[in-house]
């Protein structure tokens, strides 16, 4: 069975391809991708897949039993992409798409749900096999600003008391690679979280126990927060969508604590103080 993943050279797709070689052959696996010479590292056949060029997605596809359909990251495009790409791999022959969506898409509140609960939508219309991994926070979200917090001697975001389920870009690529590779998964909607949840304040705390200085985190108002992104050099509109996301923080929408992902998994997800420690060495 050829399985396609799309996005295969971004962050969570790498990971994916580096799973999935360790359950099944990687001449069973095919990077979709839009450039493939970038993908020449991950040792498998890498096909051109541009998710704007809808009239060149079904060649793509063709010999594809089943799709990892990984959400793209162009904001507002991604509703109308990702149909073309559900569109396409229906005309080709797929027989099963397995999307990665948002943490209970259909009650959030946070401004990403909207496209995915659109493209949720139109792979139930569609007519093929489905199943639909609907992934909380990655921990990364978060650790990926800790290299600035210690240099400003602050953690900042305007999540409030609000806990996060996060669990790192591994527990969510190893998760979709098991899926990919087991049987009786059509239909299936997970909703994947970390085992432990945190406020930014416990964020702050285990990043100032591994650091050996008090970085306090301080919570500031969606506006502030949005206004100090900008000052940072974050594009004014994506600032003030950071910031939205940490608001629905505040009211829950990244908490869960169904434990799906680590029994999906059949293991605790990565603990926070874990990957705050490869942030730090990395950084």
């Amino acid at each position: 069975m050829k399985t396609g993943i799309t996005g295969a050279t971004g962050q969570l797709g790498r990971l994916v391809v580096e799973k999935l070689k360790e359950r099944t052959a990687a001449e069973n696996i095919v990077a979709l991708v839009r450039t493939p010479a970038k993908a020449a590292d991950l040792g498998i056949e890498a096909r051109s897949f541009d998710y704007d060029q809808a009239e060149t997605l079904k060649d793509s596809l063709v010999g594809i039993d089943q799709l990892l359909l990984i959400s793209g990251n162009e904001i507002g495009q991604r509703a109308t992409q990702h149909e073309n790409i559900i569109t396409a791999a229906k005309a080709a022959g797929v027989k099963h798409i397995v999307y990665t969506s948002l943490l209970r898409a259909d009650t959030s509140t946070l401004s990403l749900a909207a496209e995915h609960v659109a493209t949720e939508q139109v792979l139930k219309d569609a007519g093929i096999a489905y199943t639909i991994l609907r992934n909380g926070w990655y921990t990364e979200n978060y650790t990926g600003s800790v290299a600035g917090a210690v240099a400003a001697g602050a953690f900042i975001g305007s999540a409030g008391n609000g806990k996060i389920a996060s669990a790192a870009r591994v527990d969510y690529a190893e998760a979709a690679a098991i899926v990919l590779t087991s049987e009786d998964q059509a239909g299936k909607v997970y909703e994947l979280a970390g085992d432990k949840a945190y406020t930014l304040t416990e964020f702050a705390a285990e990043l100032s126990a591994q650091v050996g200085k008090e970085i306090p985190y301080n919570d500031l108002s969606e506006n502030e927060y949005a206004e100090v992104l900008s000052q940072l050099g974050v594009p004014k509109e994506f600032a003030q969508a950071i910031a939205g996301w940490d608001v629905s923080a505040s009211q829950g929408d990244l908490f869960d604590d169904g434990g799906k992902l680590s029994s999906l998994l059949g293991r605790a997800t990565t603990p926070l103080a874990e990957t705050i420690k490869e942030a730090l060495q990395t950084s």
